[in-house]
């Protein structure tokens, strides 16, 4: 099931290098926005996979770690918004309902951070030294494009599934 060791190659579509006009020119992602994304999913479904493996017997917790791990970068973003240092921000995330494992938030918080998102400051308040991170200007122009697309497909996701529920069988 895990790809270690596999070269992956994810191919984006050919729409995904211009967002659509409605997101705005002034707040169109980074070219790379998509990158980012993929190359994020990617890594969180490898960095979790040997921890969660759902197993052959119910293939619905397979699927909900699938939606999970890709709602994973904006759910990050989205608590970035003020400076936290990674427990805190496990510990939000956890109480929101996307709980994650310390080995996928890290590397993720490293490679945000590295692709021009997140900026992070050492401080040392009332114990050890904490790395705090926070979404900077690039991180808060992708997490609104990210928030405008997840609500377009929430809405889309709503109207298929109500749909689905009045379709004769």
């Amino acid at each position: 099931m895990g790809h270690a060791g596999k070269a992956i190659r994810v191919q984006k579509p050919a729409q995904a290098a211009a967002m659509p006009s409605r997101y705005g020119a002034a707040a169109s992602p980074p070219a790379h926005a998509v990158d980012i994304l993929c190359v994020a999913m990617y890594f969180a479904r490898n960095s979790t996979e040997h921890r969660m493996a759902p197993t052959h017997e119910n293939p619905l917790s397979k699927l909900e770690l699938e939606l999970r791990r890709g709602a994973l970068v904006l759910a990050v973003l989205s608590q970035l918004r003020s400076a936290q240092y990674g427990y805190s921000l496990r510990q939000a995330l956890a109480q929101r309902g996307m709980p994650i494992e310390e080995g996928t938030l890290y590397p993720l918080l490293r490679r945000l951070e590295k692709q021009g998102l997140l900026a992070s400051e050492w401080r040392i308040d009332d114990g050890p030294p904490r790395r705090y991170y926070h979404l900077n200007d690039a991180g808060e122009a992708l997490l609104a494009n990210l928030t405008t697309v997840w609500s377009d497909l929430v809405a889309t996701m709503g109207g298929l599934l109500k749909g689905a529920e009045h379709e004769p069988e």
